[in-house]
């Protein structure tokens, strides 16, 4: 991560373990690196599908959290059926840890919104180092450190392509891509504003860009995922030019792309759907017991059945739900998972998956409740504007009560 005038020893760049980024992980396959973030159902990665062109074999996801470093193997890989690596379109992998990841490891919901221009975003990665003023380091990424800075989405990448015209040699897809340049503050290095004007001088030394390494890294908005970092690039216009140095090595002046998880929510909601292990897909397949288990961590499903007519075919309908503790407690027992559930033309009912906590303390049954709520497109009937569900989790440690 490259950051700007001060370097990367500043504090204000660290991701300390237990602050919220330690579902942001490394990825390696073939000698190549790049990042990813941990999804919300805990057991897959989402990145860039770049990093898998022209490579063979599994990748492998490194974890950095209050457990320490960890290092898990991964066992599929689904590329965006239509990834299309010379105009940077449709750069999303998802990939699946053989295990679920460490119960510390953070799980991150999705950016629904389609509002990103305009708002400020933390970005993470374990790219290369170095300042705004010198571009990227030669760092070898053996041993990166995952860093953080600020920044802003200024634009679709496809106003970009219209603005510029053959300047601009991809054609990104309209409402696919977001963009933000590095700023230092000054109208000089303002490159979106002065190649689109759109101005913005930047989070002063909280920003920062994406250098190499930090390819699949996350964009967050309020802690949402908003954003997959695809690429960067280096542009003038004539007399107009932004890049301190005209290199595109990720200094002042450059701009870069982030794949735009609103648009891209229904294939990766859908593609998780698809490898849930052993889901229910009707009422009678609802297991309302799970067992607790000795190591890791299991799911137990909830099932949200859509029975009415939608008032047209493409309708999407949503929830929100959220997890609540009974005699369980949330973070020893179970994660908890709080967010917002699509259900989309094709679909009529999907699941929401929440993990168990195992351990080897005997203790007695337990539950928690899942509550299901603001339904948009549909209504629950009658006065009802809330459902909720209980699971019960078993002791399998030897509790005598």
């Amino acid at each position: 991560m490259v950051t700007t005038t001060t370097t990367s020893t500043d504090s204000r760049y660290r991701t300390t373990p237990g602050e919220g980024y330690d579902g942001v992980v490394r990825l390696s396959i073939g000698g190549y690196s790049a990042t990813g973030t941990l999804l919300f159902d805990g057991m897959a990665v989402l990145t860039v599908a770049h990093l898998f062109e022209g490579r063979t074999g599994s990748a492998s996801v490194t974890f950095q959290t209050l457990q320490g470093s960890q290092t898990q193997s991964t066992v599929k890989t689904t590329l965006h059926p239509e990834h299309d690596k010379v105009q940077g379109n449709n750069d999303l992998a998802i990939v699946w840890l053989a295990q679920s990841a460490t119960y510390s490891a953070d799980r991150y919901n999705l950016y629904r919104n389609t509002n990103e221009v305009g708002q400020a975003f933390t970005l993470v990665g374990y790219g290369k180092t170095g300042t705004g003023t010198t571009g990227a380091g030669n760092d070898n990424l053996i041993n990166p450190l995952r860093l953080k800075a600020s920044n802003q989405f200024d634009a679709d990448a496809s106003e970009l392509k219209s603005t510029l015209g053959s300047l601009v040699a991809w054609s990104p897809v309209a409402n696919t891509q977001l963009l933000a340049d590095f700023d230092d503050g000054t109208f000089n290095r303002d490159a979106l504003g002065r190649l689109m004007n759109k101005t913005d001088y930047g989070r002063g030394l909280d920003e920062g860009f994406v250098a190499p390494g930090d390819s699949g890294g996350p964009a967050f908005i309020s802690g949402l995922l908003a954003g997959t970092a695809t690429y960067t690039t280096s542009l003038s216009n004539g007399n107009v030019a932004p890049d301190i140095d005209r290199t595109n090595n990720s200094s002042f002046g450059e701009i870069a792309a982030w794949q735009r998880i609103s648009n891209y929510q229904q294939w990766i909601d859908q593609t998780l759907r698809a490898n849930y292990p052993n889901a229910p897909t009707q009422p009678s397949e609802v297991k309302k017991e799970v067992t607790e288990g000795h190591s890791g961590t299991s799911y137990t499903y909830f099932l949200v059945k859509f029975n009415g007519m939608r008032s047209t075919p493409a309708q999407k309908l949503s929830v929100e739900y959220a997890t609540r503790n009974g005699t369980a407690t949330a973070g020893s027992d179970y994660i908890t998972v709080r967010g917002i559930l699509n259900l989309y033309e094709t679909e009529n009912y999907a699941v929401i998956p929440v993990e168990i906590i195992a351990d080897t303390t005997p203790e007695p049954t337990e539950n928690f409740y899942l509550d299901v709520f603001n339904p948009v497109g549909g209504n629950f009937g009658g006065d009802t504007i809330k459902l909720i569900a209980v699971r019960t989790i078993l002791d399998d440690d030897g509790w005598a009560g």
